[in-house]
C-alpha cells in the first residue's frame, strides 16, 4: 500500500495506475479508483508518526502497527521512543480491563487540528482554542517604544495568539502583549528606562501585577471588542448551530464542520464574558483608587502560579509570524467596525512533521521521547470511537 502513495498523485492517479511502467505489477491495476486513493492516503497520513532514525540524528515517518490505531482521549503523553532498543514504548494512561478500548493522548491539539489532520471532532477537548492575529501597527506613534519593550520580553510585534476554552482565556504571553499594546508613553518609558525596568518586563505576563488600572481596563476593553467583532463574522449564531445539529439530517462531515464552528463561537463568547468581567473589575479598582500590587523578589513564587503557562522571563519561541496588514491600532480595533485581520476561523495549520503551538514549547526533549503522536497532514474519514 505504501508504494501507492509515491506512485500516484491526487490529480492523475487513475491514468497513472494504467500507464506507469510498474502498473502491471500492481494487483489493483484494473480496479484502483480515486476513492480508493483518497482512502489510502487518509489512512496512512492520519496514522503516520515521526520516529528518530537509527543514529538519532534526525526523524523519519513510520507506521507503528497496533499503537497507531489507538484513539485519542484527554490525558498526558505517555509514549516515548527508546533509541537504545530502537522501539516505541507506551505506558497506559489508566488501568484497562480485558476487551476495553485503549486510548492514548495525541497531544494538546485544538479541534481544528483534529478535524483537518485526523478526521474527527473531540467533544470534550480541554485544549481547544481558536487563533487570533494581533500586531502593533508601524503607523502607531509609539511603535518603536512598544517594539522595544516587546523585544525585551521576547515577544514579536506581530504574532498569532490563541483564545482558550479554559479560564482565563488568554495565556501569559497574550496578556503581556496586550499590556504593551495598550501602554501609554509614560508607561512605556517606565519599562524601558524607569526604576526596576527589568522587574517590570518580567511581570508583564503575570496577572497579579498590572501595569496600571487604566492599562488593564484598556486591554480588557480591547479584547472584549475584538472577540465581539470576530463573532459577528459568522453567518450563523450559536443557537442556529445547535438547532442544525438537533433537527437536520446531516452527513458526518457536516456534523464535524458545524461542531467546529460552534466550538469556535463558544470560545469567543467565553472570551467576551471573561473580558467584560475583568474590565468591570479593574474599572472599579481604578474608581476606588486601590493601590497597585508591587513586585518584590519574594513574589517570585507567584510569578509561576498565576496566568496559564507563565514563565520568567516571558519568551515566545514559537508564535507564528503575521503579515504586516494584520497589525492594528488600539483605536481602530475598539472603535471601527472591522472584521478582518483578526481570527482565522478554523485555520490552525499543523503540517506533517510539525507540532502545535503548545507542543512546540517542549520540543527539546530527551532522545527517549518520540515526537508527538498522530502527526498528520491530510483529510481523513476516521472518527473517535466513543
Amino acid at each position: 500500500m505504501i508504494s501507492l502513495f509515491f506512485l500516484f498523485s491526487p490529480f492523475s492517479e487513475t491514468r497513472i495506475s494504467q500507464t506507469h511502467p510498474n502498473a502491471s505489477k500492481l494487483p489493483l491495476k484494473d480496479s484502483f479508483t480515486y476513492d480508493d486513493y483518497r482512502w489510502a492516503v487518509s489512512s496512512v497520513m492520519t496514522r503516520q508518526n515521526q520516529i528518530p532514525t537509527e543514529d538519532g540524528s534526525r526523524v523519519t515517518l513510520a507506521l507503528i502497527p497496533l499503537w497507531d490505531m489507538c484513539n485519542h482521549t484527554n490525558g498526558l503523553i505517555t509514549t516515548g521512543y527508546n533509541l537504545e532498543d530502537d522501539r516505541c514504548e507506551c505506558v497506559a494512561l489508566q488501568d484497562f480491563t480485558a476487551g476495553e478500548q485503549i486510548y492514548i493522548f495525541y497531544g494538546t491539539r485544538s479541534n481544528a487540528e483534529f478535524v483537518i489532520h485526523s478526521g474527527f471532532f473531540f467533544d470534550n477537548n480541554s485544549h481547544d482554542r481558536v487563533k487570533i492575529k494581533l500586531g502593533v501597527s508601524k503607523s502607531d506613534r509609539l511603535y518603536a517604544m512598544k517594539a522595544e519593550v516587546l523585544a525585551r520580553a521576547g515577544i514579536p510585534t506581530s504574532s498569532v495568539f490563541a483564545l482558550h476554552s479554559t479560564e482565563p482565556p488568554i495565556s501569559a504571553q497574550l496578556l503581556a502583549f496586550l499590556r504593551v499594546f495598550c501602554m501609554s508613553e509614560e508607561e512605556l518609558k517606565e519599562h524601558l528606562i524607569g526604576e526596576h525596568a527589568i522587574d517590570k518586563i518580567f511581570t508583564l505576563g503575570n496577572s497579579e501585577f498590572p501595569v496600571s488600572w487604566d492599562n488593564e481596563v484598556k486591554l480588557w476593553t480591547f479584547l472584549e471588542a475584538r472577540a465581539s467583532l470576530l463573532l459577528k463574522t459568522y453567518k450563523t449564531t450559536v443557537e442556529d448551530d445547535k438547532s442544525f445539529l438537533e433537527t437536520r439530517d446531516l452527513t458526518s462531515h457536516a456534523i464535524m464542520a458545524i461542531k467546529l464552528r460552534l466550538g469556535e463561537k463558544e470560545i469567543l463568547e467565553k472570551a467576551v464574558k471573561s473580558a467584560a468581567a475583568s474590565r468591570e473589575y479593574y474599572t472599579k479598582q481604578m474608581a476606588d483608587g486601590a493601590p497597585l500590587p508591587k513586585y518584590e523578589e519574594s513574589n517570585i513564587a507567584l510569578l509561576e502560579n498565576t496566568v496559564a503557562d507563565s514563565r520568567l522571563p516571558i519568551v515566545l519561541r514559537n508564535l507564528e509570524d503575521v503579515e504586516e496588514q494584520g497589525d492594528l491600532k488600539i483605536d481602530e480595533a475598539i472603535d471601527a467596525e472591522v472584521t478582518e485581520n483578526g481570527f482565522v476561523n478554523g485555520e490552525n495549520s499543523l503540517f506533517n512533521g510539525t507540532k502545535s503551538e503548545s507542543e512546540n514549547l517542549n520540543k527539546e526533549k530527551s532522545n527517549r521521547e518520540t515526537e508527538d503522536a498522530k502527526e498528520s497532514s491530510s483529510e481523513s474519514t476516521d472518527e473517535v470511537k466513543e
